[in-house]
């Protein structure tokens, strides 16, 4: 591969490492408008069921039970590892793959794993830049979320 081919495959790998970063920090910082903004072109959907979810108004009411506490912040941190990011750059379209395991900690509570999976993402290059086209949740071990989202 030439070089400047592998580099204008290096910086759209860097893009799409970003965007599955920006999820996780905007939910970490209570930013659910935010999160939600990453799907206004896209689909949102976990293997647990429910429809998919279109857009980024369909996106945000699913995180409407999320719980913030007084520092404006569900007190989770994502942790993803394991990323592969496979890019057709002629396509303008990319797929990566990888876990993830939020942590939280709640106020009187101390330091759990609530919960941990996989995300399969895909991605295409519009006008705009690179964009999710579709997560797909596969939330493997689930753990205690009660105090980290409201399920009356």
């Amino acid at each position: 591969m030439p070089v400047e081919e592998e580099h204008a495959r290096d910086r759209i790998v860097d893009r799409i490492v970003e965007l599955i970063g920006a999820y996780a920090e905007r939910l970490d910082a209570g930013d659910l408008d935010g999160v939600a903004a990453l799907f206004d072109q896209g689909t949102f959907r976990s293997t647990r069921g429910g429809e998919p979810l279109v857009g980024r108004d369909a996106v945000r009411r699913q995180y409407d039970p999320v719980l913030l506490y007084d520092d404006a912040t569900p007190r989770t941190k994502h942790v993803l590892a394991n990323i592969e990011v496979v890019v057709d750059a002629d396509a303008g379209t990319a797929t990566s793959r990888c876990t993830f395991t939020v942590l939280q900690q709640a106020p009187g509570a101390g330091l759990r794993a609530v919960l941990a999976g996989r995300y399969h993402d895909r991605f295409e290059r519009g006008g705009d830049g690179w964009h999710f086209v579709e997560r797909v949740v596969h939330p493997d071990l689930v753990g205690d979320l009660t105090r980290h989202m409201d399920r009356r």
